[in-house]
Parts: structure tokens; C-alpha cells; sequence
């Protein structure tokens, strides 16, 4: 089937073949714990506003048990099977007295929070791996103090159960919805410059042109479809494939940047395959932050806004897309 031909009903009817709703819904049952020690009154404010959030504040039991109080010199630490990282929290020069041996055999990162009312956000690069620890300095346990480093760290190492993160921590929502959408962006990023090589490969392109040329629409799209659920599924939304249809427009916009991927693929050979892939990756980043937008704001982001975010992302985008470039060169 040529990509020309198709549109948004057959690009759904064919991406919708490949969704499987029952999974998101095992994404947002995934258990998971992060573990709380340190100051008492710091470790009962975290918690308080990690569950806020929810529908007529009722807190679901499941919820709860998500945020589990220790103690970090407790001789026998819980098993640590769903156990994602410790948070530690304590007030300036509490963090570096800390006797964390207790709980070394977990291997789990330790993210020390520090309350410093003098103090500005400041926290490390990246997150601390298992067994490792790192501090971040927040002048207050708020939303706008924790959104900097500690909850975009916070989500990374709950790789793999987001979804259910988002759902029972209404407060990392947002952190949970810019992760999924990073890494749905790239895997846009790495179908749209296979298909582009693909069609730069003389004989591959001749015998396979066709099909890779609406298979990477539809792949790209089915992943777009997919972020706007695993999203929703973040934000407390049960999975829908008839509300989706809501969110078309949304999509709309990356079918039209793929087209022009396509064409100045086949116009700039080289250049074109990186520019392919970056407006797959930009056009998913857009996907992801507008539907992200729309549930917190109950609003769609703007074209003028949509469009700043697009161009913002796009040089990302291409960076990210000449590295793998690079490194597929290396190995031919």
C-alpha cells in the first residue's frame, strides 16, 4: 500500500491492529515501592504531597503502599524485588552523617534530599545508579522546587513502571509524561533513518522502497498512538482507542512533517536521512507535550506554541540523529 493513499482512518485501522489495550492496563497494575527514611516530619510532608493529586483526595490503597517508611541503619532492609530507589530526607548536614550500609545489599540509588531554606534547586546531571547515592538541595518539598532534578531523576529509575508511577503519584505525572515521550521520540527517530538507509541502499531500496515507505508511517504513528495511551494511561485515564479519535489532530501534524522528511530524503541523500529521522523524533516530542498539555491544562497547546516547541526540538533532534549516523558508518 503506498503512503500516499493513506489516511488518518487507515493509518488507524492499521496501527490499531498492533495496540494492545490489556498491556497498557498491566503497565498501570506494575508494583513498585520507593522507600522513605530520614527526618520524620520532612519523610510525612514528601509523602502527603507525593499522594495528593487524586480525585476527591481520596488516596487508593494501592497508592499508599507505594511509599514505604525505613529506617537506613535497620539491620534486616525489605525485599527489595519492587523496590526502585531510597529517599533519603534531612536538613542541611544531615545527608553527609548518613549510615546507608544497612541498606547497600538492596543496590538501590539513593536520592538524599536536603531541605535548605537559604538554598536554590541544585541537584546532580544525572541520577544516581543502584548501590550509588546523590544529593539535591531544595529550598522546600514543593512541586516548582522538586521538578528541576529530584522528580525527572525520580522517574528514571523507575524505568519500566512509569505508567504505574504516574498513576499512583499524581505530582510526577508530569516528569512521567516527558520520559515516555523522550523515549517514544526515539525509537520515531531510529524507524524513520532505518527506513531512509533502507531507501539509500540501491537494491533494498528498490525491492523494499514501497513497503518501508508506509511501513515507517504506520510504525511511527502506532508508536505516537501508543505514547498518547501510555500518557492518558499516566494521568489516571483507563485505555480508550475510541477516544483517541479526540486526539487525531494531535497526530495530524507529524504525518505532515514525515512527508516532508520523506521528500528531502530522496533530495539530499545523506543530509536527508538525518533530516528524516529529526522530524520524527521533533514531531513525537510534539505529540507527546501537546496530549501532556491537554491534561494539565484541559486545553490544546496552540500552533504557534506547538510549532516553537517543534523548531526547539528539531536541532536536538538532529544532533541525536547524525550521532547515530556516525555510529552506523563505523560498523560498515
Amino acid at each position: 500500500m503506498s503512503s500516499a493513499v493513506l489516511g488518518a482512518r487507515d493509518l488507524f485501522q492499521l496501527v490499531r491492529k498492533g495496540i494492545d489495550p490489556g498491556a497498557v492496563s498491566a503497565h498501570v497494575r506494575k508494583p513498585f515501592r520507593f522507600l522513605l527514611c530520614g527526618d520524620p516530619a520532612l519523610v510525612a510532608e514528601l509523602r502527603a504531597l507525593l499522594l495528593s493529586g487524586h480525585p476527591d483526595s481520596a488516596i487508593p490503597p494501592e497508592a499508599a503502599a507505594c511509599l514505604e517508611t525505613i529506617s537506613p541503619s535497620a539491620t534486616s532492609a525489605p525485599p527489595g524485588e519492587q523496590a526502585r530507589a531510597v529517599i533519603f530526607l534531612g536538613r542541611r548536614g544531615d545527608f553527609a552523617g548518613a549510615d546507608f550500609s544497612a541498606l547497600s545489599p538492596l543496590s538501590l540509588p539513593i536520592l538524599g534530599v536536603t531541605v535548605d531554606p537559604d538554598a536554590a534547586p541544585i541537584g546532580p546531571a544525572t541520577p544516581p545508579i543502584g548501590g550509588a547515592w546523590a544529593e539535591y538541595v531544595v529550598p522546600s518539598l514543593t512541586p516548582q522546587a522538586l521538578r528541576s532534578r529530584f522528580f525527572p531523576h525520580l522517574v528514571e529509575c523507575a524505568r519500566g513502571v512509569e505508567i504505574a508511577v504516574g498513576r499512583a503519584l499524581p505530582p510526577l505525572r508530569e516528569s512521567v509524561a516527558a520520559k515516555l515521550t523522550r523515549d517514544a521520540a526515539a525509537n520515531s527517530l531510529k524507524v524513520a533513518i532505518a527506513s531512509a538507509v533502507v531507501d539509500h541502499i540501491p537494491v533494498v531500496g528498490l525491492v523494499l522502497g514501497a513497503v518501508a515507505s508506509a511501513g515507517d508511517m504506520v510504525a511511527i504513528t502506532g508508536i505516537q498512538i501508543v505514547l498518547l495511551m501510555h500518557v492518558e494511561a499516566a494521568y489516571g485515564k483507563d485505555p480508550d482507542l475510541q477516544r483517541l479519535w479526540k486526539l487525531l489532530p494531535v497526530i495530524g501534524g507529524g504525518l505532515g512533517w514525515r512527508t516532508l522528511a520523506r521528500e528531502l530524503s530522496g533530495f539530499v541523500p545523506v543530509a536527508g536521512i538525518a533530516i528524516k529521522g529529526a522530524i520524527a523524533y521533533a514531531g513525537t516530542i510534539v505529540v507527546g507535550e501537546g496530549v501532556t498539555f491537554f491534561l494539565e491544562h484541559g486545553d490544546h497547546m496552540t500552533k504557534n506554541d506547538a510549532a516553537l516547541l517543534y523548531e526547539r526540538t528539531k536541532s536536538d533532534a538532529l544532533r541525536f540523529a547524525r550521532e547515530l549516523i556516525a555510529k552506523f558508518r563505523s560498523r560498515f
